[in-house]
């Protein structure tokens, strides 16, 4: 099985439609790799059904960037 960070850059990639070398730990959503608000949602529902969990939209909204992301998917798991 694929690590956590691992998941979490595959789902960014696809859900963002990204290369995945462009999802790197420092790579803010917004403004590097071109995430606009809908898209956010989508990626929210990504990460709920590869994780199979329920993520709260008010938490999710403080991760801002790749690295963020992945530390609180490995912080929940």
């Amino acid at each position: 099985m694929a690590s956590t960070e691992e998941r979490v850059k595959q789902v960014i990639a696809k859900q963002l439609n990204v290369d995945i070398s462009d999802v790197k730990d420092e790579a803010r959503f917004i403004e590097d790799l071109g995430a606009e608000s809908m898209q956010s949602l989508e990626l929210i529902a990504a990460f709920e059904e590869e994780f199979d969990m329920s993520i709260d939209e008010d938490e999710a909204g403080k991760v801002k960037t790749v690295g963020d992301a992945v530390k609180f998917f490995e912080d929940l798991l």
